[in-house]
């Protein structure tokens, strides 16, 4: 599933056609994706313009001039697709209307942006503005991690005590916002820190170290447009390429990478997913 790094690099790829436009026109060609879509979705949304195009944890979120925000799930294989516009140095033609295109936008300014979910286990609704931050999929969710809110006494806190592993405290949402299973297991290979070891029994100052570790791989990742993974693309259909930077992810027999260290990258599997760490420098 597309963690923030994919996310933020969608939303980077739509602003320059969506931001400020207004949805000419709204072709809804499935009632559902992973659950039923709001009703009347493509009148509320034709004639309206895009304010602002954000994003909340792993979700787009859409600010439109009828005081509604549209949010977007992408799922495990949702894209958000952009044609009819300069994109870069290509100009991408609409192309003929796919399987599994199931929410078509046409811009007011000519572009078309497509959402294509194979799957269908991603999401779009529509909220009010003012109380989109109550809506279901984002209430409760904890800081996002460029945030100022997002800081070593705040995670320190948060950690004190805790008994579950460290690994699943930072993939908890209520936690910190966006983090996902390739981030987090990239994050503690960085910091030296076994993924097994219970949250509140690591201590503060590796605690207070995860804040900025957090951020630079975040921000590397999305310097290098996201990890491509099976299913993830940008909005112009380009791979990201973060995945050949991974130290540990994904490399399990391949030696560690951390200068000194004679250790070999392992995977176990810690709540049904992989977990890729060096046994002999985290710890």
């Amino acid at each position: 599933m597309p963690e923030l790094p994919e996310v933020e690099t969608v939303r980077r790829g739509l602003l320059p056609v969506m931001e400020g436009d207004v949805i000419r026109k709204a072709d809804i060609r499935r009632p559902d994706l992973r659950w039923p879509l709001p009703d009347r979705m493509a009148a509320r949304l034709e004639g309206a313009r895009v304010e602002r195009l954000r994003r909340r944890s792993k979700y787009i979120l859409g600010d439109l001039s009828t005081e509604e925000t549209l949010l977007v799930h992408l799922g495990m294989s949702g894209r958000m697709l952009i044609s009819g516009a300069q994109v870069g140095q290509f100009h991408h033609d609409h192309p003929a209307p796919a399987k599994h295109d199931h929410v078509v936008l046409d811009m007011a300014r000519g572009p078309r942006v497509t959402f294509n979910d194979a799957r269908r286990f991603g999401a779009m609704d529509l909220c009010a503005t003012e109380a989109i931050d109550r809506h279901p999929l984002l209430a409760g969710l904890g800081p996002e991690p460029f945030g100022n809110d997002f800081n070593e006494d705040y995670l320190v806190a948060r950690l004190s005590g805790r008994k579950m592993p460290i690994k699943a405290a930072l993939l908890d949402q209520r936690i910190v916002a966006g983090l996902g299973n390739i981030y987090v297991c990239e994050v503690l290979h960085r910091a030296g820190i076994s993924p097994s070891q219970p949250a509140g029994a690591v201590a503060p100052q590796q605690v207070a170290q995860l804040v900025p570790l957090v951020r630079d791989v975040l921000a590397e990742a999305i310097e290098a447009g996201g990890s491509s993974l099976r299913d993830y693309r940008q909005a112009d259909g380009d791979l990201g390429y973060f995945q050949h930077r991974f130290r540990a992810y994904g490399r399990e027999g391949e030696a560690c990478p951390t200068p000194g260290c004679t250790g070999t990258i392992q995977r176990m599997v810690q709540s049904g997913r992989s977990t890729f760490h060096c046994p002999e420098c985290q710890r």
